[in-house]
């Protein structure tokens, strides 16, 4: 509650200087052209356009967003190597969420918050996309090691009492999966909350892949 009126009296503070240095402004011009009038003129601005900033801000609306996260794909750009091959994607994402609980700690790293951005990868494949789990050799463990796709969205939650955020999250990805011969693929993606919630999952459209070196 303190805290409360104390930001009130800042902000009531703030709005009047502003509102003062308008209304200096304004009077430099009225003395120049209209000095007879002066002293009658700058109380009746001073007042109007303190009650009107006054009025404006505290009527003033938050973004209201749902407590489950949202997200929309806003772009796909491919990066070829040296020789021309395609290496390299960067996705790009817009997001919603109306607690903001968007974003993991260092601390937050094992089981459910491994991860909070989730990626499949599609190839298609006799005219089908399939989802195809990547994987490499393990020589310790004698085992494939999954190669995943996922990240993670550092903590971003807000300060304060408004808690809803928006944004944008870009990621890099391998798109070239050297050891299958197909050429077309797409992502599917969605994020997920601290609270578990998960987004709704958004789809790249179809990208070709070079995978010819260009001709010297």
């Amino acid at each position: 509650m303190i805290f409360d009126v104390f930001f009130f009296i800042s902000f009531v503070y703030i709005v009047t200087l502003e509102a003062t240095f308008c209304v200096i402004k304004a009077s430099i011009v009225n003395t120049i052209k209209h000095k007879s009038m002066r002293l009658r003129v700058i109380p009746t601005l001073v007042i109007t356009l303190f009650m009107l900033l006054i009025l404006t801000y505290g009527c003033r609306k938050y973004d209201n967003y749902p407590i489950v996260p949202h997200v929309d794909f806003d772009f796909i750009k491919i990066y070829p190597d040296s020789l021309g091959v395609d290496q390299i994607g960067v996705i790009g994402l817009s997001f919603t969420d109306g607690d903001g609980d968007i974003g993991l700690t260092a601390a937050q790293n094992t089981g459910v918050y491994q991860f909070n951005l989730f990626i499949k990868y599609f190839e298609k494949q006799k005219g089908v996309f399939k989802e195809i789990i990547l994987t490499t050799p393990n020589s310790l463990t004698g085992k494939p090691d999954t190669l995943w796709f996922n990240g993670r969205i550092p903590y971003i939650t807000p300060e304060g009492k408004i808690k809803a955020i928006s944004g944008q999250i870009t990621d890099t990805l391998f798109v070239n999966n050297f050891i299958s011969p197909y050429d077309t693929i797409k992502y599917q993606i969605y994020i997920q909350d601290r609270a578990l919630n998960k987004s709704n999952v958004v789809e790249t459209p179809e990208i070709v892949i070079n995978k010819k070196p260009r001709k010297p």
